[in-house]
Order: structure tokens, then C-alpha cells, then sequence
């Protein structure tokens, strides 16, 4: 996925994939001045672009193993910021709570190096079938 996200925004805050699975997905990016606000601490955006987009390679890793042919997109990104940061490592991990016919909402944690949960979210995804 990694290599995939080349010159997507995704590659632009630096973002790399370190697992990806139908029911698990990781990442990490390292906080630097790029990534800050005019206070000087990580821009919630970046919390939220990390949330959405590893629920939604998740869900359409998901989708797509179980026989569908398709995409998932976002209709709700709820994210909640715990903990300022303004340097490191940041993890991300993305889990399922629900994977339906039509829809998935998928959690996701962010914690810095030392365990420490930063920002926490959830996304729904709408699962699209392909077209003919």
C-alpha cells in the first residue's frame, strides 16, 4: 500500500503502511514541522486523514476478499484528539466493529512512542459494487 499511495496525499504527510489485512490495518508517520498547526502541534487534519485512510484500506481490503468486486468510500469521519504532539513517531492501527452488505465502521487508535493513545477514530464506509 505504501508504494500504491506514492504522490497521493497520503505520501505527502508521509504515511506508510506496515500491515494490511482484511481485519487489521497499521501505519505510522513521524510529526515534524510539516505537519503542525500555527501553535505548533500536529494539525488535527493530519489525525484525521491518517483515521480515514487507514479504515478505508481496511474496508476495502475487507470488501473486496469476501468475492465483491468494488470500492469503499467514507460518508462519516468522527475523530477525537487526546493528546498534543509535536515530534515523533506516531502509530496507527484500524480495527472492524461492524462490516455489513452495505456499510463498515471501522476504529482507529493513534498512540506515540510511548503508548500513549493521541487521537482516536471511527469511519463509516459505504461499499460500492463495481460498474459494468
Amino acid at each position: 500500500m505504501t508504494e500504491l499511495s506514492k504522490n497521493t496525499f497520503t505520501d505527502l504527510i508521509g504515511l506508510e503502511f506496515t500491515e494490511v489485512t482484511p481485519d487489521r490495518v497499521r501505519g505510522e508517520l513521524t510529526a515534524g514541522p510539516q505537519l503542525l498547526q500555527l501553535a505548533g502541534i500536529v494539525n488535527g487534519g493530519v489525525y484525521c486523514t491518517v483515521v480515514e485512510t487507514l479504515a478505508s484500506v481496511g474496508g476495502g481490503v475487507w470488501y473486496n476478499a469476501q468475492g465483491n468486486k468494488g470500492t469503499v468510500v467514507g460518508v462519516n469521519n468522527n475523530t477525537d484528539f487526546l493528546r498534543s504532539v509535536r515530534e515523533g513517531k506516531l502509530f496507527g492501527e484500524a480495527t472492524p466493529l461492524h462490516r455489513g452488505r452495505l456499510q463498515q465502521l471501522w476504529q482507529v487508535v493513534l498512540t506515540d512512542v510511548e503508548g500513549r493513545t493521541v487521537a482516536r477514530g471511527q469511519v463509516r464506509l459505504q461499499n460500492l459494487p463495481a460498474r459494468d
